[in-house]
């Protein structure tokens, strides 16, 4: 009988959590990102992933779905077995922004991941084609006002920073810029630099050494402090828009359900992976932070967006980027003259 009930309990440990995380990883790991190649998240994402492949024992190998603005890649993983093999790059477009923006959303940014740890905070930079005729970001916003709808500027998708920080510019400055989008920052960058479009709000990590090269005029950024890697540059809170802030921010992500063990131990491979990633983007600092304060920043901010955008929003009293994300949702919904499409929509309209 003792036999027997041995037998049992080992059949039950074998088929349980814990003991399938005795021997984690048991194949390759996969991070979905959600733009194309070159953009800022697959850039900093191949570089951790490099660093955490040894200490892991196994390949961690990129995988670009871009598409719906980074939504794609979310859905899937969303989706995806909970057991630590395929992870997501997720920002917070995918996960603040897009429920505001979108009919719907296939996934709960909440209930549907488990959040292992932020891993950077970026920045854009105000650029225009040389052939522009505006040398500040002052006769940008004149030129603007004198030939409305003409102007235009283009962005990585709905509720990405990119597009969120040119409709915060538009309804601040009031002015009409036509907003194109795009599957990411390499694309945006093709067409400005051929003068197909006429600015972009462009991720500095893709835009810089073209600012550096002079085929870009850049303007100001888009942070609330001035970038490293262009201090010259002010602020566009220092160039007439107090209060402006629009930045993207990415965090690794796992299926809802993944064992707490799994989520501890990428949690140290992905922090060390972004402290050496090499990347002008706050990365170190970033990564720095837990997966607890990760996972409790993504549900205030949810709990912020539900209570500003509701009817009852007077005084609330928040205030960094959750106010400053507001207020860009609300700018991208006030200028738009049809409903939002839904995520089906998006997607195949990505896929096209």
């Amino acid at each position: 009988m003792k036999m027997v009930l041995g037998a049992l309990v080992a059949l039950m440990l074998l088929g349980s959590p814990a003991a399938a995380q005795t021997g984690y990883p048991e194949q390759s790991i996969r991070i979905l990102i959600g733009f194309p190649a070159g953009t800022a998240p697959d850039v900093v994402a191949r570089v951790m992933a490099e660093k955490m492949a040894p200490s892991l024992g196994k390949p961690v190998i990129i995988e670009n779905v871009s598409g719906a603005g980074g939504n794609i890649a979310c859905d899937k993983v969303a989706k995806s077995a909970p057991d630590g093999h395929t992870l997501v790059m997720c920002g917070n477009g995918s996960l603040i922004a897009a429920p505001s923006l979108y009919d719907k959303i296939p996934y709960d940014p909440v209930k549907d991941f488990a959040p292992i740890s932020q891993i950077f905070v970026s920045n854009n930079i105000v650029v225009v084609h040389p052939d522009v005729p505006a040398k500040s970001l002052a006769e940008l916003v004149a030129l603007a006002k004198a030939k409305p709808g003409e102007l235009t500027y283009g962005h990585t998708g709905p509720g990405t920073s990119q597009h969120l920080a040119g409709e915060l510019f538009k309804s601040m400055a009031k002015v009409d810029i036509r907003a194109i989008a795009y599957r990411g920052s390499t694309a945006i960058l093709s067409d400005l630099l051929a003068g197909r479009i006429s600015l972009g709000f462009v991720n500095v990590v893709n835009v810089t050494p073209l600012v550096k090269d002079g085929k870009l005029r850049p303007f100001a950024v888009t942070s609330r402090k001035r970038s490293a890697l262009v201090p010259d540059l002010p602020t566009l809170a220092e160039s007439g828009f107090p209060g402006y802030e629009a930045v993207p921010w990415f965090g690794l992500m796992a299926p809802a359900g993944t064992p707490q063990p799994i989520i501890d131990r990428l949690h140290a491979e992905a922090v060390k992976g972004a402290r050496v990633s090499g990347c002008a983007c706050r990365a170190g600092e970033a990564g720095s932070r837990t997966h607890r304060r990760h996972a409790g920043g993504i549900r205030g901010r949810h709990q912020n967006r539900a209570a500003l955008l509701g009817e009852d929003h007077q005084g609330s009293g928040h205030q960094g980027d959750g106010v400053t994300l507001i207020l860009m949702v609300r700018s991208a919904r006030s200028a738009r003259l049809e409903p939002w499409p839904s995520f089906e929509t998006a997607l195949r309209a990505s896929s096209g």
